[in-house]
């Protein structure tokens, strides 16, 4: 047991955490004469580290995950869901949400398709919610920052938001609340042509060259904030107000992540940066499920679908399903650290 142990450590540590990486980084700058003990030698080491990590790891997960998403196109997904019913029906869309690589603002039109098609407005929203909260990426990616615990942990309740967000939003019928435009136009049941091996690496590989140059900006933002964070803010501060003396961090977290844009390659270094600070591991990740789930861009597009009464369910329902799973991690921070 402990040799497996040992085996998966190196893993989370070497492989995906590329530990290696960031001492040979280290080494590197040094051999240059900057001191990477100094704030602006170890704001460097740290830009230069995890703006390399993040984009290996994205890159390599995104064309795994797209391979994987091309067996799911969205007309093999309308009828995947529509097998389905009640409660069945919202964890398959949620689960089916976790092979989609999107930022909210990319999951928005498959939710459009997915609602004109005619499925449940439920099954619809958990998908929604899903689709940028975790995905098999977040899953890794998590792994490699906060460890297998709280990466497994934070996708099941992830999961488990979007679910029962989208069972609320069904119980409550309220299909008339979605757009006119949608809600007349009318499904085209199309048959997805048979794609070959090379057909799949071909539209994985498109896919990481697209998102990356969407995604890309963002890490270099999210990483340049976490460098701020990791090495110039006083660690007093961050935990004074996001630290356990502050019983309103998780909402302070998810009220400044909502008007923020990113996904979770973008969120993670700013979260790393404010961890290593002292802020609570549920206050950490509550801000990373709301600036993944609830940015401001993505609800201005998702107004385009649905009218307010709708968008306001819908904010109200993550945002206290987030700000819950916060405090859940940091009542039993204990059991992941």
């Amino acid at each position: 047991m402990e040799v497996l142990k040992s085996i998966w450590l190196f893993i989370q540590n070497q492989v995906l955490g590329m530990k290696w990486l960031n001492e040979v980084i280290g080494s590197g700058l040094s051999a240059v004469g900057l001191d990477v003990s100094s704030r602006i030698g170890g704001s460097i080491q740290f830009f230069i580290y995890d703006v390399f990590k993040i984009t290996v790891l994205l890159c390599f997960l995104i064309f795994v995950i797209s391979y994987i998403q091309s067996y799911f196109p969205p007309e093999r997904s309308k009828k995947i869901l529509g097998r389905f019913h009640g409660i069945g029906a919202n964890i398959i869309a949620a689960l089916l949400g976790t092979v989609t690589p999107f930022c909210s603002c990319s999951s928005i039109p498959l939710f459009i398709g997915f609602a004109s098609a005619g499925l449940p407005l439920g099954v619809t929203f958990s998908f929604l919610i899903s689709s940028p909260m975790v995905d098999l990426g977040s899953l890794v990616l998590l792994m490699s920052i906060f460890g297998t615990k709280v990466a497994v942990v934070y996708v099941i309740l992830g999961l488990i938001v979007a679910v029962i967000g989208g069972t609320l939003i069904e119980k409550m019928h309220m299909e008339n609340q979605v757009e006119e435009f949608i809600r007349n136009a009318s499904g085209v049941d199309i048959e997805s042509p048979d794609l070959t091996v090379h057909d799949r690496l071909i539209y994985a590989k498109d896919q990481v060259v697209s998102t990356f140059k969407k995604v890309f900006p963002y890490i270099l933002v999210g990483v340049g904030v976490g460098a701020i964070i990791h090495n110039w803010i006083p660690e007093h501060w961050i935990q004074t107000v996001l630290g356990s003396n502050n019983p309103f961090g998780v909402i302070l977290a998810v009220f400044v992540g909502i008007p923020m844009y990113a996904d979770i390659f973008g969120t993670i270094p700013v979260a790393e940066a404010l961890l290593a600070k002292g802020a609570l591991l549920g206050t950490v990740l509550s801000f990373m499920m709301a600036v993944t789930t609830l940015s401001l861009p993505s609800l201005i597009m998702l107004r385009k679908a649905v009218k307010p009464k709708l968008l306001g369910l819908f904010i109200g329902i993550c945002a206290v399903g987030i700000i819950i799973v916060g405090y859940l991690f940091n009542i039993f921070q204990y059991m992941f650290v």
